[in-house]
């Protein structure tokens, strides 16, 4: 049996989840609430757009991380984007690139990464900027989707359901944190599971979800309980890691993995729609009224995180209306 007041304390303290503070300082300084335009702690901007949404997001990369895995890294730039458009149950358009490199060849080897990407995923590159005269390769991108109806962070409510899905059809890579799934995947198959999560908003089938980012289970569940005002529960004993290694698989970063929260009675339309793409999907929790990010194992449970003592991105609802 999973020890899960150990399993609790190592991800309260693990970078991946700690690392997540680092957008309160950002939203502090620039004064920055869930009520803001575009609504800060989504996975993209949604920006009203006659019958839909315009979706924003952007994603930047460690400096080692462009260094030592230029290829994977300009792949991980359109893929990454991607997940954000598809859990705001959003289709992405166009993405574009920012890109710093010391030579031709490191840039040409990130820029491999992100044409292969965007052939695999039908993402066209539209545009970006190039500087070959830094020190070290550095790069950030951005992306743009449309969606006719939005999953967000915002709206899980207690005695909801919580489903992790994952696409398992693959290994860990580099230094173990990342879980891709896309190597030597058809182009086709990648873009068919494409549709799983707008289909899903489309006929309101989730009440709210993420999907899951550098954090893991651990820090997206924490993020997504803290947008929405609430708690949740995990259950170890649910959770179904590729390896067997709990541990590692609640703070790895899956290529394709979404958090979703739904009601009971739509738990298994949902699973359904991940498992007829072979893509695992299972309950593994349940929201709960309240602000405890709480594992438990059987009768055993213990806190990871309560998100109104300790705040974690700083952008849980404004209870109050604010007055001048």
């Amino acid at each position: 049996m999973t020890d899960v007041a150990a399993l609790a304390a190592h991800l309260a303290s693990h970078p991946h989840v700690t690392g997540k503070r680092d957008i309160d300082v950002a939203c502090a300084a620039l004064a920055l609430t869930q009520n803001s335009p575009g609504r800060p702690g989504d996975d993209a901007a949604a920006i009203a757009d006659g019958d839909g949404w315009q979706l924003m997001a952007t994603e930047g990369f460690m400096n080692d991380f462009v260094a030592s895995a230029p290829w994977f890294a300009g792949w991980c730039a359109v893929m990454v984007n991607m997940s954000d458009i598809l859990a705001m149950g959003g289709r992405p358009t166009a993405v574009t690139n920012a890109l710093w490199a010391p030579d031709v060849a490191t840039a040409q080897e990130i820029l491999r990464g992100m044409k292969d990407a965007s052939a695999a995923y039908g993402i066209p590159i539209v545009g970006g900027h190039t500087n070959l005269r830094t020190a070290q390769p550095q790069l950030a991108a951005a992306i743009w989707g449309r969606a006719k109806a939005l999953i967000t962070s915002f709206a899980a409510q207690p005695d909801d359901v919580l489903i992790a899905s994952a696409d398992l059809r693959g290994a860990y890579a580099g230094d173990g944190s990342n879980f891709p799934a896309f190597l030597n995947a058809p182009h086709e198959r990648l873009r068919g599971d494409m549709e799983i999560m707008p289909s899903l908003a489309e006929d309101g089938l989730v009440t709210a979800g993420k999907d899951i980012s550098q954090g893991g289970i651990a820090g997206t569940a924490l993020m997504l309980a803290e947008c929405s005002g609430v708690g949740i529960t995990i259950d170890a004993a649910r959770i179904r890691p590729p390896d067997g290694d709990l541990r590692r698989w609640m703070t790895a970063f899956p290529s394709f993995g979404f958090l979703l929260t739904a009601k009971p009675e739509h738990a298994q339309s949902v699973l359904s729609r991940f498992h007829k793409r072979d893509i695992s999907a299972e309950v593994i929790g349940s929201v709960t009224a309240g602000s405890a990010l709480t594992l438990i194992n059987g009768t055993t449970q213990h806190l990871i995180w309560d998100h109104a003592a300790a705040p974690y991105l700083g952008l849980a609802p404004i209870k109050e209306p604010i007055h001048a």
